[in-house]
């Protein structure tokens, strides 16, 4: 961009981010966010949790995973982009009310560079390798093997959206994913069968998106769905 209009006589250039390639991979160890590391910028995935958050665990029993398949970073950028072209398949397909979903990383380790001078007479004002450690330029979530990026739970009938959004979601991010269908009864630890069965016995607490099992530890009388009335 040239200023000749201000009377200054160089030309100034913006830069733009570097590509996702050139920070793909883990080579260094976690670099966090600290009162040492000042100056980072917000990372670009602000919402982890979207859709019809409040649904009762009974609602939703079907659910799918996005899962990596590699030991890679994800940068916030990405993450973002793969969230908002979930919600918006299943939104227009589905409705705003069919699902729940949950970004499952969360871009903690922070990107560097070291900024080259691109002007006239730059020659003489940079320092090459010298003082090479960069400034925070951006955030990624480090990603391993079978690592869960993606979750969404939402009603049988809407499978197959959920199913097609998380597909598309996958070509927003660097190497290979898998999308997993769940055997779990929703967010729970448990299966469809083991949760119809706990829940017919009435030993399952509804709590959220979760629920609670009441155990058969601990004194008599607390327990009353163990306690057999004569």
């Amino acid at each position: 961009v040239s200023t000749q209009s201000t009377g200054l006589s160089f030309n100034s250039q913006t830069m733009g981010r570097r590509p996702g390639r050139c920070y793909r991979y883990c080579k260094n160890k976690p670099y966090i966010k600290s009162r040492y590391c000042r100056g980072v910028p917000d990372p670009k995935i602000r919402i982890f949790d979207l859709g019809r958050k409040k649904a009762s665990v009974d609602e939703f029993p079907f659910c799918a995973h996005l899962i990596s398949l590699e030991r890679e970073q994800l940068s916030s950028e990405a993450l973002e982009a793969a969230r908002i072209t979930t919600n918006k398949y299943i939104v227009k397909l589905g409705g705003k009310d069919a699902f729940h979903m949950r970004v499952r990383v969360h871009p903690f380790h922070v990107l560097r560079i070291n900024k080259m001078l691109s002007c006239a007479g730059a020659d003489r004002l940079q320092t090459g390798m010298r003082g090479a450690f960069g400034k925070p330029t951006g955030t990624v979530a480090r990603v391993t093997f079978g690592q869960i990026i993606f979750s969404v739970r939402s009603k049988d009938a809407t499978s197959a959206h959920v199913l097609e959004a998380l597909r598309r979601a996958s070509y927003k991010f660097p190497g290979r994913q898998k999308i997993i269908v769940s055997k779990k009864w929703g967010f729970t630890p448990y299966s469809r069968e083991e949760y119809a069965k706990l829940r017919a016995e009435g030993r399952l607490i509804p709590d959220g998106s979760h629920c609670k099992l009441i155990s058969a530890h601990g004194p008599l009388e607390k327990k009353t769905v163990f306690v057999k009335t004569a």
